[in-house]
């Protein structure tokens, strides 16, 4: 039986030497291409691209398909598409050599970044790059890259992504301007119709929250605040929970944090804002940069589009002016000064949430500041309790735990001293650089396993359905020794954050060795985190992960 002489080759019966080329076959479909008619939606969809590809691999004897990697409902214009990037990463890792599309635009409609990978990125890793329908192949055809007709095609495809874009931007353009509907999800208390995607119908049990909200607003003269206390305490879903919940939409909200279906002020205010509710569609308010630059940009107020009584309103006229009225005079106390030094560290025990700063005054007219649960003030006292602190009693507690730390340095220092002294890190180190190395050696044992593998099979040594069994325990073994390996490396890491020491966190302490007060400053550099608990009592998190209980 005939050996490997490479990593990628093998030696058929006449002792010819036959390149191997483990295939990335890379598939992507866009909205963009539903653009064009019903035949050409057919050829490019995942399914026909499959097939073609997996005919192609199966012509040739040199080509062993690795992985399968597919962006459905992706644009071409950047490639932060999640298909492509695991390409990327099992590129780098050397799992391919060869990349295989159905045909230049699949790789991608951005004329600068496609020849980028073609003619740097997949060379510099000795990747071969094969566009089927466009006859480009650059292990035999090497000269194809540097003809004019690739960068041609690829000129042309990012022409058609800008064109289709154009032609998307103005068709939607058109829709606003008529006041059909084009989001995906209409705003809380509307659904769509099903006979007509564009229009908007009442939903009867959302929409009897959103008469509440403003009546409560108007008619009982409640704030923002007191009505979502209201109306978490009787139990109602916020729009988000609705959606999912009740509604059983696809809907994610990237501001929702563990699930919280529970109101908060700035959900209410959205909605007493919103002119849907007197009928009105009003769209335009954000849009994206350019067809190649996907980011959002907020659009100027005056530039947006309304069209008035496209849909039954739920509220009435007069009662939503009054509202209006209500919302730019509705006023609140507010401290005005810097940044207070406890922000983004200061956190309530029980909900996690921001603890919120407040003020009073005592019986002699001094005020005093102190901080209670966001949860508690914001949402419902049903869902978390007040958990009270009094700035001075922080202040005076965070200052005491800072000078008590210090007055251990002195110990601390000695012993990771002695530590060092009897090289006890270059004995852990050694273990560890050791173990890593037989590891390794293993891996490079598997992977000459799992090499010969197409041999034998080719050869009829072993079936197909064996070469597939072995190869698939030899990748489980490799990557289980894999995450050996990260831990040890992990391992080291932390021995070596224990032992030296020019530990941060002891440097940062020693700076304030006579600190009499506390800043801003002070507390970013030493602390993580605060929790305030019910009975008053903190708990801190410094830097190093240590806490102490006050």
């Amino acid at each position: 039986m005939a050996g490997r002489k490479s990593k990628y080759s093998l030696e058929n019966s006449n002792n010819i030497k036959t390149k191997i080329w483990f295939v990335a076959q890379y598939i992507r479909l866009s909205q963009e291409d539903n653009d064009t008619g019903i035949d050409k939606q057919e050829s490019n969809s995942i399914t026909s691209q499959k097939a073609l590809l997996n005919e192609f691999i199966e012509e040739h004897d040199d080509l062993i398909v690795y992985d399968t990697y597919v962006d459905d409902g992706y644009t071409g214009t950047d490639f932060n598409r999640p298909g492509f990037q695991r390409l990327l990463e099992d590129m780098r890792k050397g799992n391919i050599n060869c990349v295989v599309v159905k045909d230049l635009s699949r790789l991608g409609r951005n004329y600068i970044e496609v020849g980028n990978y073609i003619e740097q990125i997949f060379p510099l890793f000795n990747v071969r790059f094969i566009a089927i329908n466009d006859s480009v192949d650059s292990y035999k055809n090497p000269m194809c890259n540097n003809t004019i007709l690739v960068p041609f095609k690829n000129l042309i495809n990012d022409e058609y992504a800008r064109d289709t874009s154009i032609k998307i931007k103005s068709a939607l353009n058109g829709r606003k301007k008529k006041g059909e509907f084009i989001g995906a999800f209409p705003a809380y208390g509307y659904v769509k119709d099903e006979s007509n995607k564009h229009k908007l119908i009442i939903d009867k049990e959302s929409a009897e929250i959103v008469k509440k909200i403003f009546e409560w607003k108007v008619n009982e003269g409640l704030g923002n605040l007191s009505i979502c206390h209201r109306l978490n305490d009787m139990g109602i879903l916020n729009p988000t929970g609705y959606k999912k919940i009740k509604l059983n939409q696809n809907y994610n909200n990237s501001k929702m944090k563990n699930e919280d279906y529970s109101w908060c002020p700035s959900t209410v205010r959205n909605i007493l804002k919103n002119d849907i509710y007197i009928g009105n569609v009003t769209q335009g308010k954000r849009k994206v940069k350019s067809y190649k630059i996907h980011k959002v940009e907020e659009v100027p107020e005056e530039e947006w589009i309304t069209v008035k009584n496209m849909h039954e309103p739920i509220i009435d006229k007069d009662l939503f002016n009054k509202a209006q009225d209500l919302r730019k005079v509705d006023t609140r106390v507010q401290s005005i000064g810097s940044l207070s030094m406890w922000a983004g560290i200061l956190k309530c025990a029980d909900c996690g949430r921001a603890m919120h700063k407040k003020y009073c005054k005592n019986a002699n007219g001094a005020i005093y500041e102190y901080y209670v649960c966001g949860t508690y003030r914001k949402k419902s006292n049903k869902l978390c309790t007040k958990h009270t602190l009094k700035v001075e009693k922080l202040e005076n507690s965070v200052l005491e735990a800072i000078k008590l730390h210090i007055e251990l340095l002195v110990d601390t220092e000695n012993i990771l001293k002695q530590i060092n002294e009897c090289k006890t890190k270059q004995i852990a180190n050694e273990n560890i650089i050791n173990i890593k190395q037989s590891k390794q050696k293993e891996i490079e044992k598997i992977s000459n396993l799992k090499r010969c593998l197409y041999e034998d099979w080719k050869n009829g040594d072993i079936t197909r359905e064996e070469y597939l069994e072995y190869k698939k325990k030899y990748e489980q073994d490799m990557e289980s020794i894999k995450e050996i390996i990260k831990n040890l490396d992990k391992q080291k890491e932390k021995q070596e954050e224990i032992i030296d020491d020019n530990s941060i966190w002891i440097k940062n302490f020693k700076k304030y060795k006579n600190i009499s007060e506390l800043d801003r400053d002070v507390i970013k550099e030493l602390i993580d985190c605060i929790y305030v608990k019910e009975n008053g009592d903190i708990t801190i998190q410094f830097k190093f992960k240590n806490e102490l209980k006050l």
